[in-house]
């Protein structure tokens, strides 16, 4: 195989993976009932005038699976924390204690597990969108390339074939985040 046709490929390969782990991150961030420190890696957090995410300020751990435990690395930062917490609108009161902040994470209620599926659900189709978008690039760098008309054809198969294997997986993941949701 060519240089450019296994450029082409690798390209496409690498770009439809970055869609996977990029759905894999905003899987995390959707809970699916039990406290894990991921629900909070939004929260930007004020530190001397410069937002900052809060495990960078901060150690997040779950000492049960329904509390989430903020503990700064300087006391004076629990207010910004508790505000950043706030802005950040996800749905969680938190409290202080002096020394950290404490997050309950409320049970979910049938409705919200609805509601996180469905979040899940257009997580994927917008990676889906991702990963066609990929095929149509790598197709449209296929016609640039200076290559036989069947090398061509072989490669336009290929992608097609990632794609639907990246589609799949996907659609996997999807399911697997769905159980982990609908799952009392």
């Amino acid at each position: 195989m060519n240089e450019e046709v296994e450029f082409i490929l690798d390209s496409a390969k690498e770009a439809m993976d970055n869609a996977l782990k990029h759905l894999e991150k905003k899987f995390a961030n959707i809970r699916a009932g039990k406290a894990s420190p991921s629900m909070v890696s939004s929260v930007m957090v004020d530190y001397y005038g410069t937002p900052t995410p809060i495990n960078q300020v901060a150690n997040v751990s779950t000492p049960d699976g329904m509390t989430l435990s903020i503990q700064p690395w300087e006391k004076s930062l629990i207010p910004e924390i508790e505000k950043g917490i706030h802005l950040a609108n996800i749905g969680f009161n938190p409290m202080n204690n002096g020394e950290s902040v404490i997050i309950n994470v409320p049970p979910l209620t049938e409705e919200r597990r609805r509601e996180l599926v469905k979040q899940a659900k257009a997580e994927a189709e917008e990676t889906k969108v991702g990963v066609r978008n990929d095929r149509k690039h790598a197709n449209n760098e296929v016609k640039k390339a200076d290559i036989s008309e069947d090398l061509a054809k072989n490669l336009e198969a290929d992608i097609q074939k990632l794609t639907d294997e990246h589609i799949q997986r996907i659609d996997a993941a999807l399911s697997v985040k769905e159980k982990e949701i609908m799952t009392v």
